[in-house]
């Protein structure tokens, strides 16, 4: 269950220089945010920032924004940070996704990763996940032609529910897996979060797709 309602998390988020304020003031110049011109990749629905933080330290010739709406949660990928020597190419907002088009400009974004989003199991709140067509109409609009979108979940009805999604929005389907840790190709090079840590260790298989807009 996610963290809510930790006292001071925002304080701490507004003090924090790994945290962006007004991140709409950025719009169109995230390079000058990073101070160079390196390929900009985001999580949206962060948690608590290991996912991000492990690929940062990985790939410091990439740029990394973690974008997680709940102050509480962040504060936790806040404090992992000031416990180690943090990379300068990582980045978090505090914000919702609803509103990623009115933060980065057309083609900004290189890569775009969706880590166990909540599912949102109830019909009427479709529109709420975020692989459904409105958000992937959302991510069209700072993706740079040659991105993509990767995602991760345990759940399969919320999987094919994005497959379905996927194609009725004309994007492309590169690949997918119902069993990503027992799939030779896409395993390689896997990162995996706190939940997908959980969700296998007790034999949930986990679910991946990688897909642009044609």
């Amino acid at each position: 269950m996610r963290l809510r309602n930790i006292p001071g998390a925002e304080e701490a988020i507004a003090s924090s220089p790994y945290c962006i304020q007004n991140p709409e003031s950025h719009f169109g110049k995230w390079n000058q945010v990073f101070e160079n011109s390196n390929p900009i990749h985001i999580e949206v629905g962060m948690g608590k920032g290991k996912f991000i933080l492990q690929l940062a330290l990985q790939n410091p010739s990439i740029n990394y924004i973690g974008i997680e709406k709940y102050a509480s949660v962040l504060l936790r990928a806040i404090q992992k940070l000031d416990s180690i020597d943090a990379p300068n190419n990582l980045r978090f907002i505090c914000m919702n996704a609803e509103n990623l088009p009115d933060v980065f400009s057309k083609n900004e974004i290189q890569k775009i990763y969706l880590n166990f989003s909540d599912p949102w199991p109830k019909d009427r709140h479709a529109k709420r996940r975020l692989t459904s067509r409105e958000y992937l109409f959302k991510y069209r609009q700072i993706l740079s032609p040659n991105g993509c979108l990767e995602f991760k979940t345990d759940n399969k009805p919320l999987f094919d529910f994005s497959i379905e999604e996927i194609r009725e929005a004309s994007w492309m389907l590169h690949a997918y897996t119902y069993d990503l840790h027992h799939d030779d190709a896409l395993k390689i090079g896997n990162v995996m979060t706190e939940y997908e840590e959980k969700f296998s260790s007790v034999g949930n298989p986990i679910c991946k797709l990688i897909a642009s807009y044609q």
